[in-house]
């Protein structure tokens, strides 16, 4: 994960939370339905889970609600100390998606809205560390921004620039939003079965069970 995205969140930790729970118009689609969203991660996790990307907190929440034992793994500084903060028995430490100390026991992995910061070839590489740590039945659980296919992802493009929201626009282009055939393809040749059901324009819950 490149280090502009890791130092972004420096200063978006400010306004993250408006901006998940719609007080901003232009990233509302984005986040619509967010907290059903974060709720169907945790319904679909089991067991001890590595949590990528804990943000603020917010899907941490709910798999300590539902009484999973965490481990939050997060690059950003700022957003590990508000974490900390908000759970301060919970274990988060420095790392990424693809950088990170590998935890002695781990049955889930979970992150909301962070997928998407790795190149395709960085998620296959990221799926195939998974598979070898998860035991058989062991599951990653994802939910992200994807597309259907390359051309509905311009088509987005298009429309949120049509509307005036550049910098909805903006991210699309940076960053490595993908689609759910090139998805498809990576987790199944790392070995899992995966079942992908769309919760909004734009994000996607992938359930992958190692087989």
């Amino acid at each position: 994960m490149g280090r502009e995205f890791v130092n972004i969140f420096d200063d978006w930790i400010h306004s993250y939370d408006a901006s998940v729970s719609g007080q901003d118009p232009e990233y509302r689609d984005v986040f619509d339905k967010y907290e059903e969203i974060l709720s169907a991660v945790a319904a679909k996790s089991i067991g001890t889970i590595v949590e990528f990307g804990t943000g603020t907190g917010n899907l941490t929440a709910k798999l300590i609600d539902a009484g999973f034992p965490v481990i939050g793994i997060e690059p950003n500084e700022a957003m590990r100390k508000v974490t900390a903060k908000r759970f301060p028995e919970l274990a988060i430490v420095d790392g990424d998606l693809i950088a990170f100390e590998t935890p002695q026991k781990v049955d889930t992995f979970v992150s909301s809205y962070v997928f998407h910061h790795l190149t395709d070839t960085e998620k296959e590489n990221a799926l195939n560390t998974y598979a070898s740590i998860l035991p058989v039945g062991g599951k990653i659980v994802f939910a992200d921004t994807v597309f259907v296919s390359e051309e509905a992802k311009q088509a987005q493009i298009t429309k949120e620039r049509a509307r005036g929201y550049n910098n909805v626009a903006d991210d699309l282009e940076r960053e490595y939003y993908t689609t759910v055939p090139v998805l498809k393809q990576a987790f199944e040749k790392a070995g899992f079965e995966v079942q992908f059901e769309q919760m909004n324009d734009y994000v996607w819950l992938m359930d992958a069970t190692k087989k």
